[in-house]
């Protein structure tokens, strides 16, 4: 299960405003998580009827938008500013990955607070940031701040592997969403010995592409074996493993690198030496030695997956074949998850992958097709979002106020978000958490029991308030502001 840090992670106790900020902001979390926007199907109009009607009330600007499909439902709100600065994107999506409802302890999509937690499927992917972000901006409101810049908050759609996501939204409606920079979801803020030590900020994604093995053979009778070079099954499996044993080179870009060192900084005893091994390396042999090390030792320490920040991955997550016990199937296939590195070449990584398997008759192609393989190299060439920003400045001296001993950490997301037609349209996004969670509970995104501390809830929603006001107020103190 884990330490439990939540409930100590406190540097001092709450004021009471933020403490009744908290009690808002869970109370809003339940009230998102009880409305069930598992996608597929991915309806997500009554959560963005739900927070039309908070904002409604609170008398802020917004509007929903509905995709061609009738239920993806994307909300939008805008408070205003004097227009002196450009505009900052707060986003979160409001669709989450479906729940089995009999793995789970509580019901998934019962808002259900046990032993000082909140549970619920999206807790933290990503209602969490919804209801933070929103609880934010209602504040900031009620508290009269004067703005510098407006304040967008966009509850997204379709997130989770839907089609009328963020690259549909900005596509029909740039300018609704356009803005100086962003947050997003991506970062982490993680504790060890009971204290918040390290904050991630992602500043890029990488690249997800979607693959099919497919191989075609004679169909027969199971009593008549077909050998290995003949079967669809077999010539499948064999390609299969042929890809677990293959490796993509190690790839240090200067972010990871500095990244891998504060890792190391925070985490001496597990990761100091294999990370310098690493750094130091000077052939594949040794690098990949080094790796093998560095990865044991931080996912130990981190609860998720390293090797992902350090090559290309290809993941098998479905297979297809046959249709009764005694039938030789004629078609086998299967489909593989790939994340590449930014400035990937998608061309050159396919053909690497097809000449580990050795097979032409075994044909490995773009799920979506070519389509979605142009969409790929376009997206292979987008820049990082630069370090050297205002935004990403305030964020590091924010978090440092809220958690004076973290350790600021700009990183590669092993995952990805929506946060891709900002970065192609050279607009700034920074993956942010909203509250601090030990690496067990941080597990538990897309898998059971999802939950987030009440404690965390109310240092999350300290911080993003904090950081919000600061990113679009006025220069010195907001004035009409009540506690």
């Amino acid at each position: 299960m884990g330490f439990a840090i939540l409930p100590v992670l406190l540097c001092a106790a709450p004021a009471h405003a933020e403490d009744r900020e908290g009690d808002r902001t869970a109370k809003l979390l339940a009230d998102l998580v009880r409305i069930d926007t598992s996608n597929p199907p991915g309806d997500t109009r009554p959560i963005a009827d739900h927070l039309k009607r908070l904002f409604d009330t609170a008398g802020i600007a917004n509007e929903i938008i509905i995709a061609p499909n009738g239920k993806a439902a994307h909300f939008i709100a805008r408070l205003k500013g004097d227009g002196s600065k450009r505009p900052i994107l707060l986003a979160a999506h409001t669709d989450v990955v479906p729940a089995d409802r009999m793995r789970w302890t509580v019901d998934p999509f019962g808002g259900v607070i046990k032993d000082g937690y909140l549970y619920g499927r999206g807790a933290l992917d990503n209602k969490g940031a919804v209801a933070a972000f929103a609880r934010a901006m209602l504040r900031i409101t009620a508290d009269n701040v004067p703005l510098a810049r407006d304040i967008i908050f966009l509850a997204e759609a379709d997130e989770e592997q839907g089609s009328y996501n963020t690259n549909w939204l900005a596509a029909h409606h740039w300018d609704k969403i356009d803005a100086e920079f962003s947050l997003n979801e991506g970062g982490s803020i993680r504790g060890v010995d009971g204290r918040v030590s390290e904050i991630a900020v992602s500043y890029a994604d990488k690249l997800t592409v979607n693959l099919t093995l497919r191989v075609e053979g004679p169909a027969g009778h199971s009593s008549r074996p077909l050998g290995q070079d003949v079967s669809a099954n077999d010539q499948l499996v064999a390609a299969l493993n042929r890809l677990a044993s293959h490796r993509e080179p190690i790839a240090l870009t200067p972010a990871t690198r500095d990244y891998l060192t504060a890792l190391a900084g925070l985490h001496p005893r597990a990761l100091r030496q294999p990370v310098e091994r690493l750094l130091s390396a000077t052939t594949v042999a040794a690098r990949e030695d080094a790796a093998a090390a560095v990865i044991a030792a931080g996912d130990t320490v981190s609860g998720w997956g390293m090797e992902g920040l350090l090559r290309n991955t290809t993941v098998l997550t479905m297979l297809q074949s046959g249709l009764k016990p005694n039938i030789i199937p004629g078609v086998a296939e299967a489909t593989l998850n790939a994340r590449l590195m930014p400035g990937t070449d998608l061309d050159a990584f396919l053909a690497k992958l097809r000449k580990a398997i050795g097979n032409d008759r075994v044909a490995l192609t773009v799920l979506e097709g070519e389509e979605r393989a142009r969409l790929i190299r376009d997206r292979s060439a987008i820049a990082p979002s630069s370090l050297d920003s205002d935004l990403y400045r305030l964020i590091a001296t924010t978090a440092k106020t809220h958690w004076p001993s973290a350790v600021i950490m700009p990183t590669l997301l092993v995952a990805s978000t929506d946060a891709t037609p900002w970065r192609q349209r050279g607009v700034p996004v920074y993956g942010i958490s909203p509250f601090p969670v030990s690496g067990a509970d941080a597990a538990r995104v897309h898998g059971d029991d999802e939950r987030v501390s009440l404690e965390a809830i109310g240092q999350g929603a300290a911080y993003i308030h904090d950081l919000v006001q600061k990113a679009a107020q006025k220069a010195g103190p907001a004035k009409g502001s009540r506690p």
